[in-house]
């Protein structure tokens, strides 16, 4: 599916080689919940490559995937040959990726080297040639934000699903012998 002008990119910083190949073979990203942006519902990934990636590769954006949804891990339920590494106890956001894809034209960074995250359109990065033709400017970025805490809210309203549970069965679960008949009567 193409990228779309309105879609909801993020920009994340991706480590390692290793890392890309996780995402494309395992078809997922991780984010330290402790540093990680307060909103993760977006449309698609891009994946800003830094030294690691060697000489042809640093500091560009080349591959993109779409965000098919996300859930709360340990990092050692994300990496399983790790068990007692430091970090194993952490938390992670593992955000489920579609097929990556190679921009046409990759993005560089000129004089930005050491990026995080970044949150753009799509319509801004499929025009941009450099990471800073990336920031949104002006009313619209009022927009995004606007799109950005819509996601947030739904994400928040989808989490916890309204239920209209019985009394007898909350009784049953909560383990209580009795109930009081005058429960939710008005006097």
């Amino acid at each position: 599916m193409p990228i779309r002008p309105t879609d909801l990119i993020l920009v994340a910083f991706i480590p390692t080689p290793r890392d890309l190949e996780i995402a494309r073979v395992l078809g997922w990203y991780r984010i330290p919940l402790r540093t990680a942006p307060k909103v993760v519902s977006v449309d698609y990934l891009a994946f800003y490559q830094p030294a690691s990636f060697g000489d042809d590769h640093k500091w560009s954006i080349e591959y993109c995937a779409s965000a098919k949804g996300h859930e709360l891990v340990t990092r050692a339920e994300l990496i399983r040959d790790q068990p007692d590494h430091p970090k194993a106890g952490e938390e992670y956001f593992k955000i489920q990726l579609g097929p990556l894809f190679q921009l046409a034209n990759p993005i560089k960074a000129e004089q930005w080297k050491r990026i995080t995250f970044l949150y753009t359109t799509g319509e801004y990065l499929l025009q941009a040639e450099t990471i800073n033709d990336l920031v949104v400017h002006t009313e619209e970025r009022q927009l995004l934000w606007h799109a950005l805490r819509e996601r947030a809210n739904r994400d928040q309203s989808e989490e916890m699903p309204e239920a209209d549970i019985p009394p007898e069965v909350l009784t049953a679960l909560l383990g209580i012998r009795e109930i009081d008949e005058s429960y939710g009567a008005t006097a």
